[in-house]
């Protein structure tokens, strides 16, 4: 921080949004889906494609679903071309059963970034959450 930045305000830590419910750490199933790096989702994303909709109790399980999410979020990773442009955030694609017969395409975001202590961490997200 320089003399012509502005003071900061106000800052909230991965730690602390984790701690309060913002995000999931997930990087238990993350890691036998293939990631090397700790992985959060976001509490959106848990609750509108991870949490068993009403209509589905007994048919699906949230294990199941995240590992859905955990393993399209690592193919998509692992898709990204090696010596091509870096990027930070893809997006990737998805079918979620949100009802008997009905399932969604959904999109989300998997994004790389600084954790805490600037060590890189991967959030998944909605493609319009930050």
């Amino acid at each position: 921080m320089n003399d012509d930045d502005p003071p900061l305000i106000h800052g909230y830590s991965r730690a602390e949004a984790l701690n309060d419910g913002v995000l999931r750490d997930v990087t238990l199933t993350a890691r036998e889906a293939g990631f090397r790096l700790p992985v959060a989702v976001t509490a959106r994303v848990w609750g509108d494609y991870v949490a068993v909709p009403p209509l589905l109790g007994g048919t699906q399980d949230e294990a199941g679903r995240l590992w859905d999410i955990c393993w399209m979020a690592s193919v998509a990773v692992r898709s990204v071309p090696r010596h091509g442009p870096a990027t930070d955030s893809i997006t990737f694609q998805l079918y979620v059963q949100m009802a008997p017969q009905l399932r969604d395409l959904v999109t989300l975001r998997c994004c790389l970034g600084p954790g805490d202590n600037a060590e890189p961490v991967i959030t998944i997200m909605t493609p319009d959450e930050d």
